[in-house]
Parts: C-alpha cells; sequence; structure tokens
C-alpha cells in the first residue's frame, strides 16, 4: 500500500495547553466540520482519551460511507492521532500536534498519512483530488479554531458562563451551543411542551438565556392562518417564556432575544442604525411585538439585548442553501430590479456576535447583527456567481416572484434594508468575513 503525507500548520493564540483542551471540549468537532460536506456524527464514545472513537457519516456521490475513528497516543497538552477504524480510506493516520511558541501562542501541526480510495487507478487519477480536498479542509479548520480561539481569549477574565438556549437545535442555535462549550461555558436547551410553551425550569441559575425559538418565516405561503402561526410563535411565546423566566427561584440576569432587520421595513437607500424608526408592514409589526415582549423581562431586573438578524450565510441552511443549486448550475441571478440592499451575515459571525452581547454586561437593546458592508441583491448574486465561477444571467423578474411567493415575496426579497452594525462596531467586535465574496468563499471552500 503506496502512502501520502499532508501537513499543514497555524499559528493559534494561546497556549498550547488550551489549544489543546479546546480540542478536547464538546463541540470542537462539529466546529471543524466543513459547512459545504454534509458530513454527520453518528455517534461518540467518551472525549479526547486512549481508546475513544467517532462514527461519521460522510457524502460519496449520491451514497453516504460511515467513517469510525478512534483516538490514540494521547499525550495532553502535546498531541494526539486520529486512525481510521473504517472508512472510505485504507489507511488514515490524523496526528495532531500542538508546539508552543511563548506563554500565550502555538502551532498546531496537522499530519496526515493517508492512502487513496481505490488502488491503483486511485492514486493516478485521484491523487490530486483528495490533496485539494484536504487543502480546502484545513484551510477552513485552522482559520475556525485560530477564530474561535482568539473570540474565547478575548474573555478570558471573565468567569464561564451556564447559558440557557431556546431553539438550540436550529441552524444558530446549534452553531451557538458548540461556540460555547468550546470556550467551556455550559449549555442547556429549552423545548417546548405540548401547548407549543417553552419549559423555563431548566433555565434556574443560569447566567443568561439566548431566546432563538419562532416559526420559520419562509417555510410556506403567508396565509393569514401562517401570519397569526409566525406572530404566535414570536409575540406570544416569548411574552410566556418572560413570565415564566420571572418566577423562577433564581432568574438568568441576562435575556439575549431573536429579532430581525425586518423590523426596519422597505426603506431604499437609506443607512439603518439601531436608533431608525420601525417600519410598515407585516414583519416590522411582528418584530415590534417581538422586541416588546422580550422587553417585560426587564421589570425582573433582567437585562434585555434585542437582536436584529440580518439574512445568515450558511450552505447548511436558509437563504443560501435554497439559492446554491440555481447558481451552480449557471441559473441564478438577481431578483427583480436587483437595486433592493440586502443586509446579511456569515452564521460564525451571527454567533461570535451573541458571544460578544453575552460577553458584554453593559449592553442591552437593539443589536444589529450584520456584517458591516450591506450591497445590492444585482451585487450579491454576482459575488456568488463569481465566487462558484457561473454566470448570473437568469434574473427573476419581480412578477415571478410575487406570483410563486405572494406577499413573502414583497417582504423578503423585494425588499430594501440597508442596516448597518453600530452598536457591534461601537463595543469593539471583530468580524470575521466583513464583506460577501470573503465569507462566500470561506463558507463555499472556494478560495481563489
Amino acid at each position: 500500500m503506496k502512502t501520502q503525507v499532508y501537513v499543514r500548520e497555524v499559528e493559534l493564540p494561546v497556549s498550547a495547553a488550551e489549544a489543546f483542551a479546546w480540542h478536547a471540549r464538546p463541540g470542537a468537532l462539529e466546529r471543524l466540520l466543513p459547512p459545504w460536506d454534509d458530513v454527520r456524527v453518528l455517534s461518540r464514545s467518551g472525549g479526547i482519551e486512549n481508546g475513544a472513537r467517532v462514527e461519521l457519516s460522510v457524502p460519496a456521490g449520491p451514497l453516504r460511507i460511515k467513517w469510525l475513528a478512534e483516538h490514540r497516543d494521547v499525550d495532553p497538552p502535546h498531541e494526539f492521532r486520529d486512525v481510521s477504524l473504517r472508512g472510505p480510506f485504507p489507511l488514515w493516520d490524523h496526528r495532531h500536534r500542538f508546539e508552543p511558541r511563548g506563554p500565550d501562542h502555538c502551532s498546531l501541526i496537522d499530519r496526515i498519512d493517508y492512502a487513496c480510495p481505490g488502488g491503483p487507478l486511485g492514486r493516478v487519477f485521484g491523487a490530486r483530488y483528495v490533496r485539494r480536498q484536504l487543502d480546502r479542509m484545513f484551510r477552513y479548520r485552522h482559520d475556525t479554531t485560530a477564530a474561535d480561539l482568539a473570540l474565547h481569549a478575548r474573555h478570558d477574565d471573565r468567569p464561564r458562563m451556564k447559558v440557557a438556549v431556546s431553539g438550540a437545535s436550529g441552524l444558530i442555535g446549534s452553531a451557538l451551543r458548540r461556540l460555547l462549550t468550546t470556550g467551556g461555558h455550559e449549555v442547556v436547551g429549552l423545548r417546548r411542551d405540548a401547548e407549543n410553551r417553552i419549559d423555563a425550569a431548566p433555565a434556574d441559575g443560569a447566567d443568561a438565556v439566548v431566546h432563538l425559538a419562532g416559526e420559520n418565516i419562509a417555510s410556506r405561503r403567508w396565509t393569514e392562518r401562517q401570519k397569526q402561526r409566525i406572530r404566535d410563535s414570536r409575540v406570544e411565546v416569548t411574552r410566556w417564556l418572560c413570565d415564566d423566566l420571572q418566577k423562577l427561584p433564581n432568574p438568568p440576569k441576562s435575556l439575549l432575544a431573536a429579532s430581525a432587520v425586518g423590523f426596519y421595513g422597505n426603506r431604499g437607500d437609506e443607512p439603518l442604525r439601531e436608533t431608525s424608526a420601525r417600519g410598515d408592514g407585516f414583519l416590522p409589526e411582528v418584530c415590534v411585538g417581538w422586541e416588546e415582549a422580550a422587553l417585560t423581562a426587564r421589570e425582573a431586573g433582567v437585562r434585555v439585548a434585542t437582536l436584529r438578524f440580518g439574512m445568515i450565510l450558511s450552505p447548511r441552511g436558509g437563504a443560501l442553501k435554497l439559492m446554491l443549486p440555481a447558481f451552480r448550475f449557471g441559473a441564478g441571478g438577481r431578483i427583480g430590479s436587483g437595486k433592493q440592499w440586502m443586509s446579511w451575515v456569515t452564521l460564525d459571525d451571527a454567533v461570535s456576535a451573541i458571544y460578544h452581547v453575552l460577553m458584554n454586561a453593559p449592553l442591552s437593546g437593539p443589536v444589529n447583527v450584520v456584517a458591516p458592508q450591506p450591497l445590492s441583491n444585482a451585487e450579491f448574486a454576482k459575488t456568488l456567481a463569481r465566487v462558484l465561477h457561473r454566470p448570473a444571467l437568469a434574473p427573476v423578474p419581480a412578477c415571478a416572484a410575487k406570483t410563486a411567493l405572494g406577499e413573502m415575496a414583497d417582504d423578503l426579497l423585494l425588499s430594501s434594508q440597508r442596516v448597518l452594525p453600530g452598536v457591534l462596531e461601537e463595543t469593539g467586535y471583530l468580524f470575521r468575513h466583513a464583506d460577501l465574496e470573503t465569507a462566500l468563499r470561506h463558507l463555499l471552500g472556494r478560495w481563489s
């Protein structure tokens, strides 16, 4: 069996001991899985210790393959190995080495000894492809590891927290949970009961609650019944949760409640900051009620921040996942005139911004969770197409969007919101992805 060797190194802004500990905490593996690959963790036994195992499900064309790996030669805080017991590679031996470079810096050196699948033919025809995929994967892994550790290091003077999260299994909630646990924080999930009411009991004694649960506003056409479901899932459920939190023996000190840039309505080219007035229409009405319901928690002395999320970008869910098939086939383009402003943020920046607000106790009130560079729908389409090396020559007429989606098209696709992250920038938040092209290249592994 002919083996290949792949080595990649990155400098990390923490000690070797902290870098090793980050990898050993719950959620680290999930933080490192590239979002463009649908890799799923099926099971695990133990943490990073000799004999502990992890089983993954990895895509292989139209099929899926199970990949079982075992940790060996665990030597904290210096190194550990992942050895494949069963999977797509005949040989896969991944050594993670942590080399000190000073009291608060280290290098992570990843070395993989592997054999290409498919025997001699695989080596001839697949070696370059495997190498390219390793380059994509480890650039993403190292960028994410360094950014996560830098974020935690900026707040290492703060005590670790217990955080209760509603919507913890959703796109934002699951990413937030893993970001928090890898930072040494405790996370508990808040579930809904049979009456669609969130059980607040697990939040007793928590330092903070992050309330993310709510009906997906784009899951179906907006009938009057569906609009009422959206209102109730945000306004009424939030009001009930705040009532229940105040009744706990040890209520949380902080509540971070989701809202959306839909608060501002259709505003053309107007720059919108947290102090800007509300807009008109269904979504502004919902967002205003949503935020007012969250603010009732102030009556019990709870700090309340309302997070006005822009369009959250991830190939794992949301708008970007829906756009990708058309753009990959060269059938993407602007919607309507394409002049409407789009306020976006990557999933990693969305959860890192939540972490920033959690760690800054004086920060309260509305917070725009958006990247600092909004852009027009036409520019968004051109940028996505350029990253994918595809044309953007298939515009969607406004009338077609309205025919397909009704009122939802006006509020979600044709509405213009040029929202700026005033509070985040004023309080020193450092964006991972400030411009769209950099963000998309990171999310899709399409570095030039």
